[in-house]
């Protein structure tokens, strides 16, 4: 083969290549062009119906799905609590006490009343954190966090204080979620914004609402008899109310059954 040939064969490769490029290169940008087209014209439709939100997080960030165990209390974990009683019938994933004396709140109940006792006198107490006072109940809820994440809903990593007429606390049941591990590789997670916009299509987003927290935390994702798995969860506070809740690597929204809390 001449040089000539071989000339024509490369200037034809080349040709093809950068062809080639060009095209892939146009796809990206009118992917991306799209993209922020889209992305704008979502905030200006949550401005359009007035629907306010705090500064929410632009860098990308990454996370993975967790693999958790309910732990089995035994009598070893019952002899660690002090001026307590515990009731359970070994073993058990969930851990009921009647406390020796009861304890007496103030008349508005603040979350910080309840930290020296839980971290001095409850099991694993450091790892949980205050979730809600439901006055209708009678009960204060704690949550388990994980690595300074709320494990939303979680039945499985609770801590429930029982309160008597007397505005006294007398007794708590417990569950743990032991064994936490990173079960795959860390990934991109959905931006807060199209967790937003996922809610703004499903309806769950009323024109002149406020987002008034915003937080990422894990949701059970599939729920086993001796283990669960835990998808990262991105959950939005309503007017200070309503919590909504998105998984924060498929996209859906999450709906938890009330009745079970």
């Amino acid at each position: 083969m001449d040089w000539s040939k071989i000339k024509t064969i490369f200037i034809l490769t080349f040709l093809i290549l950068d062809v080639y490029l060009l095209f892939q290169f146009m796809k990206v940008r009118d992917a991306n062009q799209y993209e922020v087209v889209t992305e704008a014209s979502f905030v200006e439709m949550l401005e359009a119906e007035e629907i306010r939100y705090k500064e929410l997080p632009k860098a990308p960030i990454e996370d993975q799905y967790l693999s958790a165990k309910p732990k089995m209390f035994t009598k070893d974990d019952i002899t660690k609590l002090k001026g307590q009683t515990a009731l359970l019938k070994e073993p058990s994933t969930a851990l009921i006490v009647k406390l020796d004396k009861p304890i007496a709140l103030k008349p508005k109940f603040e979350a910080a009343e309840l930290t020296p006792f839980i971290k001095d006198n409850v099991l694993y107490g450091s790892q949980y954190k205050f979730w809600k006072k439901e006055d209708k109940k009678n009960t204060i809820i704690y949550f388990q966090q994980y690595e300074n994440m709320t494990l939303y809903e979680n039945l499985s990593g609770m801590l429930t204080f029982q309160i008597d007429d007397h505005n006294q606390i007398i007794s708590y049941e417990q569950t743990y979620l032991e064994d936490i591990e990173k079960v795959t590789e860390k990934e991109e997670i959905l931006p807060p914004l199209k967790a937003l916009e996922t809610l703004h299509q499903k309806g769950a987003l009323m024109p002149k609402s406020k987002i008034t927290k915003v937080e990422l935390g894990y949701s059970t994702l599939i729920q086993l008899a001796a283990s669960q798995a835990l998808a990262p969860t991105w959950r939005f506070v309503v007017d200070d109310k309503e919590s909504l809740y998105v998984n924060a690597l498929e996209g859906q929204i999450i709906e938890f059954n009330s009745d079970e809390k």
